[in-house]
């Protein structure tokens, strides 16, 4: 299957008013600052293995 075609910009205009539809306006901003506080405890878990493995 050719991954360049389920990225086209007419898909993506439409995954995000079906995201604006769902979530409206002013829910937004609060869940993509949900969704980067859990990105970065990811990295900093992540970074905190490196550690322990190069400690032991």
């Amino acid at each position: 299957m050719n991954t360049v075609l389920l990225l086209s910009p007419s898909v993506i205009v439409i995954v995000v008013l079906v995201v604006l539809l769902l979530f409206g306006g002013k829910k937004i901003p609060e869940l993509f600052k949900g969704i980067g506080q859990g990105i970065k405890g990811f990295k900093d878990e992540m970074k905190d293995d490196d550690n322990d493995k190069i400690k032991k």
